[in-house]
């Protein structure tokens, strides 16, 4: 299975992850949409707070999330890197930078290596919706602003 990643005409906002699309605001700063999901923001609108029925939970701090619904988020012994979801782990390139596995997803870059372009696996089956929304926290919302 090869699943393409579509972005915006300026190349910088991630507009699709296969056949699901992401919505943005009126503003287009921030994903309003998941496909059918409504992502839900607190007040300010900074931090996501909800995908779907799936609640976000913030550590004391409020800056880092710990919990997605029934999963525990894990970093490294940083701190500052996102190394599963649940039962589902997250791979770096050798530098750390760059995500190259979600799962059993593994993320291909494109020629300059900056963006994310594809998820493939082995298999046939479509995309299904859990590692949608998990691609979609890794790549967009959980990831480290540059």
């Amino acid at each position: 299975m090869k699943v393409e990643l579509g972005y915006d005409m300026l190349g910088n906002r991630l507009r699709r992850i296969g056949e699901v699309r992401i919505d943005y605001d009126m503003a287009g700063n921030r994903p309003s949409r998941l496909g059918h999901l409504e992502l839900d923001y607190d007040m300010a609108g900074n931090r996501l707070r909800q995908v779907g029925a799936e609640r976000i939970e913030y550590d004391q701090l409020g800056n880092r999330p710990v919990w997605f619904g029934a999963h525990a988020l894990t970093y490294d012994t940083l701190g500052n890197r996102l190394r599963s979801i649940g039962d589902v782990g997250i791979d770096y390139d050798r530098a750390g930078s760059r995500v190259r596995r979600i799962g059993p997803l593994a993320v291909d870059y494109d020629r300059l290596g900056s963006r994310p372009r594809y998820l493939t696996a082995d298999g046939d089956g479509p995309l299904d919706e859990r590692m949608c929304v998990l691609v979609f926290l890794v790549l967009v919302a959980f990831a480290p602003a540059s």
